[in-house]
């Protein structure tokens, strides 16, 4: 896979370590389990009820029974366990999830998110995004960085209803990636190929630039 997709798919996959309990979100999160490193100890949780998540299944591998948050059928790695959605909510809760990676419809210049639904649209509920975004240790979210229409998705206000209020640590799109921090939004990095007079163009929110960016 290549592209911009690529590139926050990439940049992603640095922000997990060996030993840490990880969710992913629904649609282009879940692309990352193929990613991690064979040699990684990561269990990947998923709200409806199993630990341990492996790559997705090859044609042979098939098990209808066996899916993730959003329906898709995977593999259990070694060691998986199976519980039901009580249990689950208690790991998010509780928790003791170290990394949830979601995706995103918008992000605030303050770390709101809104990633759940566009009014008007049919929509099955918030699922266990809530949840995640105030149990989860580490929210870092992963979109593009402009919507179809090439409007910024970085926002100063987020105009779509809310998932959670200051609540993303990392915002990871195929421009940059920027920190929420109680000092504001700040730029870190940049993606391949982009610079800061495109960022700032298409980028409604206000940000900072890391000193230590500026000086490269």
């Amino acid at each position: 896979m290549g592209g911009k997709r690529h590139l926050i798919l990439e940049r992603a996959l640095k922000e997990i370590k060996d030993g840490m309990y990880v969710n992913l979100g629904i649609g282009m999160p879940t692309l990352i389990a193929d990613r991690i490193p064979k040699d990684f100890n990561v269990m990947l949780q998923s709200e409806n009820g199993l630990l341990g998540i492996g790559a997705y299944p090859k044609a042979d591998e098939v098990d209808p029974d066996l899916i993730n948050a959003g329906k898709e059928t995977v593999t259990a790695i070694p060691g998986a366990s199976y519980f039901d959605s009580a249990e689950s909510f208690a790991m998010i809760r509780g928790g003791h999830i170290d990394l949830a990676i979601l995706g995103g419809l918008e992000v605030s210049e303050t770390g709101d998110l809104a990633n759940w639904m566009i009014p008007g649209k049919l929509v099955k509920g918030m699922g266990g995004a809530m949840d995640l975004v105030q149990g989860a240790r580490r929210i870092v979210v992963i979109m593009d960085h402009v919507n179809k229409y090439g409007k910024s998705k970085v926002k100063k206000t987020c105009s779509l209803p809310l998932t959670g209020k200051r609540v993303v640590d990392y915002l990871i799109t195929d421009l940059a990636v920027f920190h929420f921090s109680d000092k504001g939004m700040i730029l870190i990095e940049f993606q391949e190929g982009a610079t800061l007079e495109e960022v700032i163009k298409k980028t409604d929110a206000d940000f900072i630039v890391d000193p230590g960016l500026q000086n490269q």
